[in-house]
């Protein structure tokens, strides 16, 4: 114990034992004081909350069903007191004594009541104890204990800590008035002398938290416990203040709003009373008016928006019709009626743009610099749709924004893929809730004038359903015989569509409904050729990629010959969206060796491809070859590829054409043809014609996985069966297109550009077109068609001299 601590001695003390075993601290005057009367033995209550104090005057709650007896033994007591100590509750059940704290305080019982299974008593601290023995270890707890005595003390140390504590609690009234009756009756006792109980008091009426309570509660020393009992004074005093402060806060903004509110309802009686009050209604008018100022409105817009204003002026605007009506208001005044941006007629300045953006595509550039051209002659850009398809990644939506740029016009896209609602185009009924106008009202309140451009992205995955075909809507939007008078649901006024340039996308053509596409000027993005990535990498996306991760070229380079390498083993699609995200995936990983300081430079070579990208996704190419085997060219949504045909006899025992692929109708049809045509003509191509009498024979086209459909592969078919018939290979480095006719005419195809591309890309130089596409090939750019040797068949019979015989005959 420290010097601070005094125990009960009968010899020091004058204590006496009476007959009930209390402890009588007699005055040395002879005369024992109430307080000091005090048993030995005493029930004890657990309290989890918080401790309880010799100073403090509580409420405190048990259940009724534990502790009514023991509390009517207390009460007949002549001390009535019972012993509060703070043990730390985990569960729900009555705490064991392991879970008791050592020291409590013994507290006189005043008016106990029950409420319901609750029993509630006014609990007034009196001393603290320390459990010396545990009577009884379950509920009702009964414990020995020794008192501990505040030694009295009046030196200087002491009256400071009193002075520093009473003026840290007035300060604490002052911004806390909660406990502030109870802060002045006692401050009213206080006596100097009773430096332990200001530190307890002082404690109790902190929101401290259990443990730091606890220790102010064990500490016996009166300065030590005086010093902690005015750092937690301190921190409420903090946290009062920063109560105080948002409080107050908080007030200013709630009063500001309130001062403002009767500010302004106060200005509208007024306003009201010299006549000059405008309320909701009038002011929507006049805002709705004020937009039509400097535009440009037809007789039929103007009449039917000012019946509408009028109603507006009409309505109660509580009513539901006032807010559809103004909302309709909202969208008929913000549309620009007669407004147009200036367009750029500088066609140099347009091919300009144009090459800026793009590398490439110069039969495109030419084919959109014509279109401009012949706008700016005669003076407007309009009544035109512009169709661009091509596979994914070769620049559409982009070559849609350049000539926006070219011509100084406002830009809008959206895109059509998976529109199945036709109220997306032509716009709602105004009088169902939630309802808006069409995209392309849309588009002209977002862009402000009336001759934008407009991109329609993916035409060709528009969809239809039960409400409605939206293809189907797009024709009135998109033909220029009809836009002049669009109609929208919403609005149900006639907007001019005509001076809007439509731009739109598509990444084949099958789909698109024939009314629609007839009605579209078809521009064909075919795919880029190795040369035409290899500069589009150099002039756009490596510069870009590195200006927006903020690197410098000296920090990163990438030779040419790796470019090269990246082209053709990792990236042979037609577009350059993953070629792209290649480079993307080199710039992150050479990152990480900057970041970390291996390097401070890199400069990536084709040896460092393989270690930054993995193993090739696709190596060099062999052409399939032998007796029965051509390759073929075709056509699908990604761009041109190859497409090797196998032809081999599989017994003597019966004829008969076996077809595996994953083959569609189409070249179901093909095969039938190609084979019932060399069937019929192999005495005529120096065979016996007993071959096909007695085999039959499987023609099957690789990757079984992929679907395969078009009418692009029948002379293909009919050169492999030739080929197994006449026991002779094809020749290498030889591929061709076309479809064939029972009577052997061979007919023209689509996608000669992207069939070629794909044919260069196969290190194949030498191809067999039919005849018919002689002007699709002289239409290709120099740079696709050099070092290509083309033969031009007209019968299959020309194709078997080049095949078989090396005859130059239809020789490009």
């Amino acid at each position: 114990m420290s010097d601070d601590e005094q125990y009960i001695d009968p010899q020091e003390n004058n204590v006496e034992v009476s007959e009930d075993e209390s402890v009588v601290i007699s005055d040395p005057r002879g005369l024992a004081l109430p307080d000091d009367v005090l048993p030995d033995t005493l029930f004890i209550l657990p309290v989890s909350s918080r401790p309880f104090f010799p100073a403090q005057v509580q409420p405190v709650m048990v259940d009724a069903e534990q502790w009514e007896d023991t509390l009517e033994r207390i009460a007949e007591h002549p001390q009535a007191v019972v012993g509060l100590v703070y043990a730390d509750k985990k569960t729900k059940d009555t705490p064991s004594v392991d879970e008791f704290r050592s020291i409590g305080c013994v507290a006189r019982v005043h008016k106990a009541e029950k409420q319901n299974d609750k029993l509630t008593f006014l609990a007034q601290g009196v001393k603290r104890f320390e459990v010396v023995e545990w009577l009884s270890e379950e509920a009702p707890y009964l414990a020995r204990v020794r008192y501990i005595t505040d030694v009295k003390s009046n030196d200087d140390e002491s009256k400071a800590y009193s002075i520093a504590i009473l003026d840290a609690i007035k300060q604490l009234i002052r911004l806390n008035p909660l406990f502030s009756e109870d802060l002045r009756q006692y401050l009213g006792r206080f006596s100097f002398n009773e430096s332990g109980l200001l530190a307890d008091f002082a404690a109790s009426i902190t929101s401290a938290d259990a443990e730091e309570l606890y220790d102010v509660l064990a500490t016996i020393p009166v300065q030590a416990r005086m010093h902690l009992a005015l750092t937690l004074l301190r921190k409420e005093l903090e946290i009062a203040r920063l109560q105080n402060e948002i409080s107050a806060e908080v007030n200013d903004k709630i009063g500001k709003h309130q001062r403002d509110f009767f500010l302004k309802e106060q200005l509208k009686i007024i306003q009201k009373e010299l006549g000059i009050s405008k309320d909701d209604r009038t002011s929507d008018v006049e805002t709705f008016q004020e937009r039509l100022d400097g535009k440009t409105l037809p007789k039929a817009v103007s009449e039917k928006i000012q019946e509408e204003l009028h109603k507006l002026s009409i309505l109660e605007t509580g009513s539901p019709e006032y807010g559809v009506t103004r909302n309709y208001l909202d969208w008929a005044t913000s549309l620009p009626w007669g407004v147009h941006s200036e367009d750029n007629l500088d066609i140099k300045l347009a091919r300009e743009v144009l090459e800026s953006h793009h590398a490439g595509l110069s039969d495109i550039k030419d084919r959109i610099v014509e279109f401009l051209a012949l706008g700016a002659h005669r003076g407007e850009m309009g009544g035109s749709i512009l169709l661009l398809v091509g596979p994914p990644g070769v620049g559409k939506t982009s070559i849609g924004k350049s000539i926006a740029e070219s011509l100084n016009r406002k830009f809008y896209r959206f895109s059509l893929g998976g529109m199945r609602d036709e109220a997306e185009i032509k716009g709602h009924r105004r009088t169902y809730i939630g309802a808006l106008p069409g995209k392309f009202v849309q588009a002209l309140k977002d862009v402000e004038v009336e001759n934008p451009v407009i991109m329609l992205d993916e035409i060709d995955k528009i969809g239809s359903s039960f409400q409605g075909d939206p293809a189907s809507s797009l024709l009135e939007a998109l033909d220029p015989e009809q836009n002049v008078e669009f109609l929208d649901h919403y609005l149900d006024m006639r907007i001019d569509l005509s001076k809007a340039l439509f731009i739109c996308t598509a990444n084949q053509l099958d789909t698109i409904p024939a009314p629609l596409l007839d009605r579209m000027d078809v521009i064909r993005l075919s795919g880029y050729i190795g040369d035409e990535k290899l500069a589009i990498v150099k002039q756009h996306l490596w510069p870009k990629l590195l200006k927006k991760n903020k690197l410098l070229k000296k920090q990163l380079n990438i030779t040419d010959a790796a470019l090269r390498h990246i082209i053709e083993h990792y990236a042979r699609e037609a577009g350059v969206r993953g070629l792209d995200k290649l480079l993307q995936k080199i710039l992150r990983k050479s990152v990480v060796e900057l970041m970390t300081g291996e390097k401070e430079h890199i400069n990536v070579g084709v040896k460092d491809v393989e270690t930054l990208l993995g193993m090739p996704y696709f190596r060099p190419e062999k052409t399939l070859q032998g007796v029965g085997v051509v390759t073929g060219l075709a056509w699908t949504s990604m761009g041109g590829a190859t497409l090797p045909i196998e032809a081999n006899k599989v017994h003597d025992l019966t004829r008969g054409l076996k077809l595996t692929g994953k083959l569609g109708d189409v070249m179901k049809e093909s095969a039938e043809i190609a084979y019932s045509y060399v069937f019929s003509h192999t005495k005529s191509y120096q065979k016996a014609p007993e071959f096909f009498d007695k085999s039959l024979v499987h023609l099957h086209v690789p990757e079984g996985a992929t679907p395969k459909d078009g009418p692009s592969a029948g002379i293909s078919m009919a050169t492999a069966l030739l080929s197994l018939a006449k026991g002779e290979p094809v020749r290498r480095g030889l591929a061709m297109t076309g479809e064939l006719t029972l009577t052997g005419q061979v007919l023209a195809v689509g996608g000669i550009r992207e069939k070629i591309i794909a044919a260069k890309r196969s290190k194949i130089s030498e191809v067999i077109l039919p005849e018919p596409n002689r002007r699709d090939f002289e239409e290709l750019p120099e740079s696709v068609k050099e070092g290509m040797t083309v033969h031009f068949a007209e019968r299959f019979a020309d194709v078997e001299k080049v095949v078989f015989n090396r005859s130059n005959n239809h020789l490009h």
